[in-house]
């Protein structure tokens, strides 16, 4: 059962989120945390984003992917308009940091990100969504827009009880480097990018 094992507010460059840890058990060292923007009403329909850990692009600024740009998007949209971001400790679409650098050595050499994975024995994409679905009932959020391009985030509020009143994009330019990941991520996966 998952439940808020702790709560603090927390100033940022886009402004002041009450974050909560969000865990089965106390001593989880990794739990899911939780930001939710100080003028975010839960009673109506709230932004949302359900965003996947990413040491390399969120921390060391990875030109690889673009989910620390995305992680800031969101966290200034939020703070703007109001919203709630789920932030799940599926580093790697949830293979882990050191799958993730195999992988990327196997991209070095010419595999694509979906390829380097499957060659080492993991999927494509082993994230799953469910238990943000769950903290999003834990909330009593019961109307959202969901902040994505991801169509799999999608699919797990269906049948879910929780109204998706829309879908908002959150779309970055690619860059010199990551421009095929992208590609992929649009032709493989089916993520709704416009701008690759």
């Amino acid at each position: 059962m998952m439940k808020i094992q702790a709560q603090s507010n927390i100033p940022t460059d886009f402004g002041v989120f009450s974050m909560y840890a969000i865990s089965e058990y106390e001593s989880d060292w990794n739990p899911h945390l939780v930001l939710v923007s100080q003028n975010t009403d839960f009673n109506k329909t709230v932004n949302v984003r359900f965003h996947s850990e990413c040491i390399t692009g969120e921390i060391f600024h990875s030109k690889k992917c673009e989910c620390g740009q995305q992680l800031d998007a969101a966290m200034k949209f939020m703070a703007e308009n109001g919203g709630v971001i789920i932030y799940l400790r599926q580093e790697g679409r949830n293979i882990g940091i050191i799958n993730k650098l195999k992988a990327y050595a196997l991209q070095e050499k010419g595999l694509d990100t979906v390829e380097a994975n499957l060659k080492l024995g993991l999927p494509a994409d082993g994230r799953n969504f469910d238990v943000a679905v769950e903290i999003l009932k834990m909330l009593e959020i019961q109307k959202i827009n969901l902040l994505t391009n991801n169509p799999d985030k999608l699919k797990s509020l269906e049948n879910s009880g929780i109204i998706l009143e829309n879908r908002l994009p959150l779309e970055i330019d690619s860059n010199e480097v990551n421009e095929s990941y992208l590609v992929k991520k649009k032709d493989y996966f089916g993520h709704l990018l416009e701008r690759v």
